[in-house]
C-alpha cells in the first residue's frame, strides 16, 4: 500500500517536474512580447531589460544611501537574506535545464551568490562588533 502511494507520488512529481520545465521556455518570450504588446510595438524587448536593469541600479543607490547610519547593519542583513532568493533561481537552472550552458552560468551563479551571501553575514557581523562593549 505505502509503495504504491510511493509510486504514485513520484508520478505526480515527475509530471509537476515536466509542466515547470515546459512553462519555463516560454516565460522570456511572453515577457518581451508583454513589453512589446504594452509598448505598441515601439520598443525592442532588449531595451525595456535594459532599461528597467537601469532604474533597479538607481533605485537601489537612493534607497541605500538614504537610510541613516544606525540601520546599515539590519539592511545589509536582510539584503543577505534576500540574495538567496539568487542561489534559488541558480539551482532552478542547474537542474531543469538541458542544456550544458545553462547548467554552467547557473553553477557561475551559484558559487557567486554564495561567496556574496557569505561575505556580506561577515560583514554585517564586524558591523555589529562595532555595537559591543569592549571587556575591560
Amino acid at each position: 500500500m505505502a509503495n504504491e502511494l510511493l509510486d504514485k507520488a513520484l508520478t505526480d512529481l515527475d509530471r509537476a517536474v515536466e509542466a515547470v520545465r515546459a512553462a519555463s521556455e516560454y516565460v522570456p518570450d511572453a515577457a518581451g512580447a508583454v513589453a512589446h504588446g504594452v509598448s505598441g510595438g515601439a520598443i525592442d524587448p532588449f531595451v525595456f531589460r535594459l532599461a528597467i536593469f537601469v532604474l533597479s541600479i538607481f533605485v537601489g543607490y537612493y534607497v541605500v544611501w538614504s537610510v541613516t547610519p544606525a540601520l546599515h547593519t539590519p539592511l545589509m542583513a536582510v539584503t543577505n537574506a534576500i540574495s538567496s532568493v539568487i542561489v534559488v533561481g541558480a539551482l532552478l537552472a542547474v537542474g531543469i535545464s538541458l542544456s550544458g550552458v545553462a547548467t554552467g552560468f547557473g553553477f557561475v551563479a551559484l558559487i557567486l551568490a554564495s561567496v556574496n551571501i557569505f561575505g556580506g553575514f561577515l560583514v554585517t557581523q564586524r558591523m555589529l562588533a562595532m555595537y559591543k562593549k569592549k571587556d575591560k
